[in-house]
Order: C-alpha cells, then sequence, then structure tokens
C-alpha cells in the first residue's frame, strides 16, 4: 500500500508466535533442495501448492495409554519414562499394547468431515510410525491392526477407509511411512540392547540381517502403493535412516550416536517401484536433500524467511502428534496466523491431529478445526491457488498473491485484545487498481 494512504481492512487477526517444546528428534529443513526431473512429479507438485493446508493423523498404538507416539521405546536422555520399571519390561508392556487396541468406534468420515470444514485440502495418514505397528493390512508382519482384536471387523484395514473418506471430499491422499522400525528383527536385533534410535547391529558385519530390512520396507511399501488406490504423497519419516554420506550436522544434533555405518535401505528402487505404481507420485524423503525430497518440511517452526522452492511446515493442532487426554489446544488465531505466514513465506501447513484409541477425533479439537474453517470459508481466496510476492510482508502485514498474478491479498495480524481498526497502512505493494 502507499505510504500515508489508508485502506479499508478486509480481515483482521490476532498476533501470536507458535511455542515448540525443543526435543532433539525435530526435523528442521534440508539446507539444500533439488527440483525433480520427472514433469508429471512437476505437475502434482504444483497440484499440491494449490492446497496449502492439510491435516496429518498419527494413530496408533500410542493412541491406548495417550502417550508420546513411538518414542518412548526409545532410550535416549531426553526420554523419561517411569524408573521403576525396567527398560524390557517396559518394552513388553507397549508392545502387548497390539492386543488391546480395539478401535470399535473407528469413524474416519468424522476425520474426514473435520479437516473439510476446517478447510483443508489434503490428508497425510500414519499407516505405520516407528514403533512398527502397521495401521494397514501388511503381508510382512503380523504386528498389525488387522491382526489384532480389530482383525474381524469389516474396517479392519484401516488405511483403506481413511484414505476413500478423504477422497470422497476431494483431498489429496497421502501416506506417512516411518523409515525405521524398532518392532523388526531385521532393525532392533533382539541379539544386542536398543541404546537409542538407530538400528543397533553393524550392517557391514551382518549384511544378510540388513538386506532383509530393505526387502521387508521395500515390500510394505509396496504395500501401500498397490493397494490402496490413488495415492499422492509418500510422506517418509525417520531421517537417520539414510545413506551415511549424506549425515549432516543437522542429523547429528537430533541427540542420537550416529553409527559408523550406511542405513541406506535403496530409495532409488523403492522410488521406481512406487513410481510405477502411482505416477507423478511425490516423495517426501524428510531432510534427506535430494531427487526423493520433492518438498522440504520444517517440524514445529516457520522458516525464517521466504523460500522459493516447495516446503510445509507440519504442526501439530494441541502439544502432541498423537492423542493424549485433555490436550492444550492452540487457538484458531494462532493456527490462522501461522498459515498466513507460512503461506506469506511459500509453504503450506500440515497441522497434526491425533484420534483417540476408539477411532474418533476429540470433540474439542473439532471445535478448534471448525473455527479455523469459519475464518477460511471467509477469506480463503487469500490463501488457496496463491503464491508469494517479493515484498511478502511489511510489519505485521502479509501479502499473498492469486497463482496468474491477477490479485493481490492483504492479510493483517493484531496483536490479541486489540480492536478492529478502520484504516490500515503498509508500505510498497502498491496497488495497481481499485483497492476493496
Amino acid at each position: 500500500m502507499m505510504n500515508n494512504k489508508k485502506v479499508v481492512v478486509l480481515a483482521i487477526l490476532i498476533l501470536f508466535s507458535f511455542k515448540m517444546v525443543a526435543q532433539p528428534n525435530v526435523h528442521n529443513q534440508s539446507t539444500v533442495y533439488e527440483w525433480p526431473k520427472d514433469s508429471l512429479v512437476n505437475s502434482k507438485l504444483d497440484k499440491w501448492q494449490d492446497k496449502k493446508f492439510g491435516m496429518i493423523i498419527h494413530w496408533g498404538l500410542y493412541s491406548v495409554p495417550g502417550i508420546i507416539e513411538s518414542w518412548s521405546l526409545c532410550s535416549e536422555s531426553w526420554i523419561e519414562r517411569d524408573s521403576t520399571v525396567s527398560y524390557d519390561n517396559y518394552k513388553k508392556w507397549y508392545w502387548d499394547l497390539s492386543k488391546s487396541f480395539n478401535p470399535v468406534k473407528f469413524n474416519p468420515e468424522q476425520w474426514a468431515q473435520a479437516a473439510h470444514d476446517a478447510g483443508m485440502r489434503y490428508v497425510v495418514f500414519t499407516t505405520k510410525h516407528h514403533d512398527g505397528f502397521a495401521m494397514f493390512d501388511t503381508k510382512q508382519t503380523e504386528f498389525s491392526i488387522a491382526k489384532g482384536p480389530f482383525k474381524n471387523n469389516p474396517r479392519a484395514d484401516v488405511a483403506k477407509y481413511v484414505f476413500d473418506a478423504f477422497r470422497k471430499k476431494d483431498f489429496m491422499i497421502g501416506a506417512y511411512f516411518s523409515k525405521p522400525d524398532w518392532h523388526s528383527e531385521y532393525y532392533w536385533w533382539s541379539k544386542y540392547a536398543t541404546p537409542d534410535r538407530n538400528n543397533n547391529y553393524d550392517i557391514n558385519k551382518f549384511p544378510w540381517r540388513w538386506n532383509k530390512f530393505k526387502e521387508y520396507t521395500y515390500n510394505q511399501i509396496s504395500e501401500l502403493m498397490h493397494n490402496y488406490g490413488s495415492i499422492d504423497i509418500l510422506w517418509l519419516d525417520g531421517g537417520w535412516v539414510r545413506p551415511l554420506e549424506s549425515v549432516n550436522d543437522e542429523v547429528r544434533s537430533w541427540g542420537a550416536n550416529i553409527p559408523s555405518w550406511s542405513q541406506n535401505i535403496d530409495m532409488k528402487h523403492i522410488a521406481e517401484m512406487a513410481r510405477s505404481a502411482q505416477p507423478g507420485l511425490l516423495m517426501v524423503d524428510r531432510t534427506v536433500h535430494g531427487p526423493y525430497e520433492n518438498y522440504q518440511t520444517p517440524e514445529q517452526k516457520i522458516p525464517s524467511v521466504k523460500l522459493d522452492h516447495p516446503w510445509e511446515s507440519c504442526m501439530t493442532l494441541g502439544d502432541a502428534w498423537g492423542f493424549v487426554p485433555n490436550d492444550n489446544y492452540k487457538s484458531s488465531f494462532k493456527v490462522i496466523h501461522s498459515l498466513i505466514e507460512i503461506v506469506s513465506k511459500g509453504g503450506s501447513l500440515l497441522l497434526g491431529v491425533g484420534p483417540s484409541s476408539q477411532g474418533v477425533i476429540p470433540d474439542e479439537a473439532v471445535k478448534h478445526l471448525k473455527k479455523i474453517g469459519f475464518w477460511m470459508n471467509k477469506n480463503g481466496e487469500a490463501i488457496y491457488n496463491t503464491r508469494t510476492v517479493s515484498d511478502y510482508h511489511n510489519g505485521n502485514v502479509w501479502f499473498t498473491q492469486k497463482k496468474d498474478g491477477s490479485k493481490l491479498f492483504a492479510l493483517l495480524c493484531l496483536d490479541e485484545g486489540n480492536v478492529v481498526p478502520e484504516y490500515v497502512e503498509w508500505n510498497g505493494n502498491i496497488p495497481k487498481r481499485e483497492v476493496r
């Protein structure tokens, strides 16, 4: 807006800053980005960049006791557990949760409706987290939702019904998959202790065992790519599973010891198979920059500056990724402000929600999502199908523009409690025509 000129404000929001728990497992974005060479991938990437707002759903064994997802199994210094319980007994207790996980109220239609009502346009569902418990019907292990107490339910293959419910709302579909698998004897071998998140044996001494893990991983991803309809995104977590030559300071900062051997699972082989089954598939090999990280994924944070390549901030609606009782949900104002800053800087927001062990999203979370959706319904034109501008913010005003450059949007963020002003001023981004 021209200096010393004023214009009526279209939409006002409340300023905030996200607080994140400093945990060593938080993923920052890679420092290097490589644009895809496949035209189908680039086309889908452009389509994904139009969506701007998605839901990531963490659901698994950890929802039964309502604890942090998977990480309590890991023996690292930042993990807190009951000191009166031995580590081996704790692992047995955790694995045995598979015997009681029976989500008889499983309602993926409720999830899809809540995401739709929030104004979201794509979904990422945890088909398997680090604990190795499969939320799909895999033939590679019995450690699966489809093999336990829920096996006789018509919807035992839960991933299928989650993806179907979101497809009916016209969402892009993403499958989260953890590369490490702490339940697999090919990753955490019971012959040795499990000191941290890494595999616990020397791959160079036991190549057969590592090759079996590579085969196991390939086969599970193949099942997801071939048996669950159209998949748009393969969202791979566990960035410490990578070729040794790609280990960098960011990986070392996670707080785990880096083994002297490569945890190479042959991503080229996996990608060829996956894209043969799903042409144009977006692959997100988190923090492992290169041809299989089609967009970057800073976790629980927003980059300090605008980025000119595709990226996504993944953040939680509450304090946890999965379900925990009485979670502390962020206000709709906080989430909307985060979304505005992210989109103005060229990214997308992937917001984390955790269904309960019964298979429903808590009512309180649904209420927060509806409030976000109310704003999105009024102002979504300034978010969806937009791209960045050179001067993407001035003070507490953030800017986006339509993908074709035909319209400029200004979004003003006010401190909480401030009265909505009649006029607003900013420097730069001089309008070329009438301003509404």
